[in-house]
């Protein structure tokens, strides 16, 4: 089945796109553990959520045993913030590949973060949702969408204006 048929990705199919291999040879890629942030996309759609423009929503299981809780911090074990806003970016540039952007993917920015709970080594299950709010096609893509990261089912993170583009060329970025 072609990739942008698929409303769902497990986990080999992720590692398959950190390789470079789902999309295609330079095309978007996530990144390979330890920094690739989920276990699975639960649900991928390109008319879907909050604004009708596509949505992706992510799980990652989580263990005590996970390797930033060994160094951040000693005692007091957290996953640092910056590991979950780089989750909902890599959804915004997954979501930019499955469309069938053609180019490497960059993270530009983000509007604004709000932390109001954190993720600690007694989550069983981190939630990633990605609401997509405008796609810019030129001789690039730029998609932005706001996104939420839920521990337990309880939301922690908010994150508004994420911005994620793909490019052909160094030059674009």
């Amino acid at each position: 089945m072609p990739v942008k048929d698929r409303s769902s990705f497990g986990y080999e199919d992720l590692i398959e796109c950190g390789h470079g291999r789902l999309f295609g040879e330079g095309n978007a890629q996530l990144p390979l553990p330890p920094m690739l942030m989920f276990d699975r996309i639960a649900r991928i759609d390109a008319d879907g959520g909050a604004n009708g423009k596509g949505s992706v929503v992510a799980e990652q299981d989580i263990r005590p045993d996970l390797w930033f809780y060994k160094c951040h911090f000693e005692g007091d074990p957290v996953m640092p913030g910056c590991l979950g806003l780089d989750a909902l970016w890599q959804l915004v540039g997954f979501h930019l590949g499955w469309l069938g952007a053609p180019g490497r993917g960059r993270a530009l920015g983000v509007g604004g973060l709000k932390f109001t709970g954190q993720v600690t080594p007694d989550v069983r299950l981190v939630t990633y949702t990605v609401d997509i709010k405008r796609v810019l096609r030129r001789g690039f893509a730029i998609a932005i969408a706001d996104g939420t990261l839920a521990t337990d089912g309880k939301v922690v993170y908010e994150a508004t204006d994420l911005r994620v583009g793909v490019f052909t060329s160094t030059d674009d970025m």
